[in-house]
């Protein structure tokens, strides 16, 4: 239950209502025993400035970033990344980061390739100097033959989009799984899904909020039972 007492983060994106980050982060706090809640808030593109406005004067703790903001809203508050999906509000002031390659932690990997070209994926190019990247507005298709690690940053569900094979790993940002992925496990390809990322780059959010260790198991079983 929210009370005058609780902090709060917000998610801001359009749409929110399909994300797992509200359960997800909300599990982790309670596992944590933090009087914090995180809400989702449906944020159009020309409210984005007033929405970031409107964490400082609410008091949040921060809040997540999602589909289509991630890049407009480097241009709004303090960081130097070129894709944000993390805010925290200190002191008045809004500073962001991105998590969203938290997942290349647990990672070993020599050459990676991005496929994609909205906010994620400059987030993933941005952690990864130097990685091909492949778009539909720009160099297609994505070559990937020699790579062994391959970022899907794609909103695309239903075509498959390359073919993998043994050794080469899928990082699948989409959830549920993509016909990529699909196409991906049948050929013994190992892929690592949307669940597995969002867990890593919540984790990373947690942690930049709340300065605690994030409860992964406790994130991992929450979005795995959704």
């Amino acid at each position: 239950m929210i009370s005058s007492e609780t902090r709060l983060v917000g998610l801001l994106g359009d749409p929110v209502a399909q994300s797992l980050s509200p359960l997800m982060q909300n599990a982790a706090f309670a596992a944590r025993g933090l009087d914090w809640a995180y809400v989702p808030l449906l944020v159009a593109a020309e409210r984005l400035t007033a929405a970031v406005k409107g964490l400082v004067a609410l008091d949040f703790a921060g809040a997540n970033v999602t589909t289509p903001h991630k890049l407009a809203v480097a241009k709004l508050v303090e960081t130097d990344e070129p894709s944000v999906n993390t805010l925290v509000v200190r002191d008045g002031r809004v500073f962001g980061s991105s998590t969203d390659a938290a997942i290349l932690g647990e990672l070993e990997f020599r050459r990676a390739v991005i496929v994609g070209d909205g906010g994620a994926a400059v987030a993933f190019a941005s952690a990864l100097p130097g990685a091909p990247r492949f778009s539909r507005r720009g160099n297609w298709p994505p070559e990937v033959s020699d790579a062994d690690v391959i970022i899907n940053a794609t909103s695309e569900r239903d075509q498959s989009l390359f073919e993998l094979g043994p050794g080469q790993t899928l990082v699948d940002l989409p959830y549920p799984p993509t016909a990529t992925a699909r196409v991906a496990e049948a050929a013994s390809a190992r892929v690592v899904d949307g669940l597995d990322v969002l867990v890593a780059q919540g984790a990373a959010s947690f942690e930049l909020w709340t300065g605690m260790p994030a409860p992964v198991d406790v994130m991992r079983a929450a979005v795995r039972s959704a």
